[in-house]
């Protein structure tokens, strides 16, 4: 038998063990995906499924211009070489509206879930991603109605029916049926969701445990931390309350994947007490991608970088400018693996895939949940 260089060899050695880790882990790794980016293909084997960022709604149909439709083949492109990988088609997000409109009526879910489902099967894709932000809220500029709770979980059954149906026409059912998961925020924004109800027509949900702190909130804070710092307020959003809120309404631990970020949130003019930790700030700064974070903040041009050990969560502090940043980091994201494993939930996702181009928060998920 032919020998193959010992390089070549070690590097097939490691690809394969890391598919075969993946698929062996009981946790899914789960991304959010705007585009691909070749550098970061040999990842891809750590990865369950990508869920690609976003389609909208026109017409009250789940839609998709040729240019994402692009886009979305060359994630899907990823397969080949990937079996293992699922792709999810997402529709929605923050400030797309459209949603409450197309849950009102038996009609309307029945239009909007057949386009769905009929988009995922000619797209050979694997499922759909409902992000909704929210039902029954109107902060990011959408209609909204009293009835959207309701109207919500029927929008789901309804997606769910479509989505067996044409399932079943394309040879997709039992474990290799398409799925359906939704982007769920926690605290006052999951008022408008019926959690027990809509769990039922779930294969999971998606926490987006993160954006905690915002433009909109009145003090800075751990953007993504998961336990409750001693500086935070009572009512203060965790990633261990979002899970215990979901839990409480009768979802099964395993349906739970809880959110990581890839980037980090700026606030200024802050009040410099507790080096700026849950504090009043002038105004919101911006979002830094964790390449950017690394390169001109974390320990740089002023900025130290202070960990909460109670939240398990680090921040930046600039004494000079009174700037302040949250995010997540290698170690943020062991303490949440460990969360994750200890209360035997269903994994860990993130926004978004662009933001790590060098896979160092993705490695950091991995390994941990191995």
């Amino acid at each position: 038998m032919r020998r193959l260089p010992t390089l070549l060899c070690a590097t097939l050695c490691i690809g394969l063990f890391a598919a075969a880790a993946t698929a062996a882990t009981p946790y899914r790794i789960i991304g959010y995906i705007t585009h691909r980016d070749p550098a970061q293909d040999q990842d891809i084997g750590k990865i369950n499924t990508l869920i690609f960022a976003t389609t909208r709604i026109v017409d009250g149909r789940v839609s998709l211009d040729p240019a994402g439709a692009a886009r979305l083949q060359k994630v899907i492109a990823l397969k080949a070489n990937h079996p293992q990988l699922k792709v999810e088609i997402s529709v929605g997000g923050w400030t797309v509206g459209g949603f409450s409109e197309a849950a009102s009526t038996p009609a309307s879910r029945r239009i909007f879930a057949d386009s769905a489902a009929q988009l995922v099967a000619d797209q050979h894709a694997d499922g759909l991603d409902v992000d909704w932000e929210y039902p029954g809220h109107h902060e990011s500029g959408i209609h909204s109605s009293p009835h959207d709770r309701a109207n919500f979980t029927l929008l789901l059954k309804a997606i769910r029916t479509s989505l067996d149906r044409v399932g079943a026409a394309h040879g997709r059912t039992g474990a290799n049926h398409y799925t359906l998961s939704i982007a769920a925020a926690d605290g006052p924004f999951v008022s408008g969701i019926d959690i027990h109800a809509v769990a039922r027509y779930l294969d999971w949900f998606n926490l987006m445990t993160y954006d905690f702190v915002n433009a909109m909130t009145p003090t800075t804070g751990h953007h993504t931390g998961l336990y409750a710092s001693k500086y935070a307020p009572a009512d203060a959003r965790t990633t261990r309350r979002a899970v215990r809120q979901f839990l409480a309404a009768g979802v099964p631990p395993r349906k739970l994947v809880i959110g990581v970020a890839f980037y980090g949130r700026e606030f200024a003019d802050v009040n410099p007490l507790h080096h700026g930790l849950y504090q009043p700030y002038g105004h919101f700064a911006g979002t830094h991608a964790w390449p950017q974070l690394l390169t001109d903040y974390i320990n740089k041009n002023g900025y130290v970088r202070y960990w909460d050990a109670r939240a398990k969560a680090p921040w930046l502090w600039n004494a000079k400018t009174h700037s302040f940043i949250s995010y997540d980091d290698p170690r943020s994201i062991a303490a949440k693996a460990a969360f994750v494993k200890a209360r035997h939930l269903g994994g860990i996702m993130y926004w978004e895939q662009s933001l790590d181009p060098s896979d160092t928060l993705l490695d950091a998920i991995w390994h941990d949940l191995h």
